[in-house]
């Protein structure tokens, strides 16, 4: 069972919450060593001096915060520790606003609230309902391991409430500053409009985030299994091409008449799997509830839809 990460408590107008932190989230891409080609002498890093080349101990490195001009200001770790911000026990709320209007750009980080005792569950449940009620969330500031953080408190679907740890608008770069052209967007043609509308909602299905899986660390890990065991290594399929768009108006009507025909039972046979991305395959399987989609190939995801349609018509 995981250890909260900080204690403290909420505090909103006069009312008082104490809570731990949870983290709500981790890591899992795999982590590699770095070794010399052909041995297994292991990669290591030092600290080195570029002018003497010799080896610096850490206790005798300082920062640097460039000036200009190849200058430098020198701020010894005693400095920083003097100007940083006092350890926090509050994450004092102060305001709430519509959940909507904050941008996803601005999410980093989220993290789970949980009373610290029974006997503030009903300070804790009284907060949740409210702010889920309302649709608000409440802006807060607070300080944990010396860092000051910006953060959205809100409530989650697991009758929890989760705290998100905002980027300041400091953070986020301007568009204008950073892309070497913004689009310049044209009001489109009504029927092409009419057409992309369409194709979105033949697309619309129902948000289920465990339909989705990191395939990737996936294949990682099974690449380290079939070396360990010595097997064969095959490789993965080539990712599929962009496709050529000449006529947009031409594109939109074949996509929109392709999801017709898989919407429709009594075309399903008159859908070519072999001309289908592995997404849309996968749909498809998620469609037919094919076990264990998530691990197969293309190849394999074609061969199960394909038998899994011919099992349906004929049922």
């Amino acid at each position: 069972m995981a250890r909260p990460i900080w204690h403290g408590a909420i505090n909103f107008g006069l009312v008082t919450v104490p809570v731990d932190l949870y983290s709500a989230t981790e890591d899992h891409t795999i982590s590699f060593r770095q070794f010399e080609r052909g041995t297994s002498d292991r990669i290591r890093y030092k600290r080195v001096n570029e002018r003497t080349g010799k080896e610096v101990a850490y206790s005798d490195i300082v920062k640097g915060a460039e000036i200009g001009g190849g200058e430098y200001v020198i701020i010894e770790p005693e400095e920083l520790d003097r100007i940083a911000p006092g350890r926090s026990r509050t994450i004092d709320i102060s305001s709430f606003v519509d959940l909507d209007e904050i941008d996803p750009i601005h999410y980093q980080k989220t993290y789970w609230l949980s009373p610290s005792k029974e006997e503030y569950g009903k300070a804790y449940g009284l907060l949740l309902q409210a702010m889920r009620k309302t649709n608000r969330a409440g802006v807060a500031t607070f300080v944990m391991r010396g860092k000051e953080y910006l953060t959205a408190i809100r409530a989650g679907d697991d009758d929890l409430l989760l705290l998100t740890t905002l980027l300041f608008v400091e953070d986020i770069r301007d568009p204008a500053k950073e892309i070497k052209s913004l689009p310049e967007i044209t009001t489109a043609r009504g029927k092409e409009l009419d057409l992309a509308i369409s194709l979105i909602d033949s697309m619309v299905d129902d948000w289920n985030p465990h339909d989705y899986h990191d395939t990737y660390t996936q294949r990682v890990e099974q690449l380290i299994e079939d070396k360990k065991q010595g097997r064969e290594v095959v490789a993965g399929e080539e990712p599929s091409s962009p496709t050529k768009v000449v006529d947009l108006f031409e594109a939109l009507s074949k996509s929109v008449e392709s999801r017709k025909k898989r919407r429709s039972g009594s075309a399903e046979e008159k859908v070519d799997l072999g001309s289908l991305s592995k997404a849309e395959l996968d749909k498809m399987a998620r469609e037919l509830d094919i076990k264990g989609r998530s691990k197969m190939s293309r190849e394999e995801l074609e061969a199960a839809v394909a038998a899994a349609s011919g099992a349906r018509r004929a049922s």
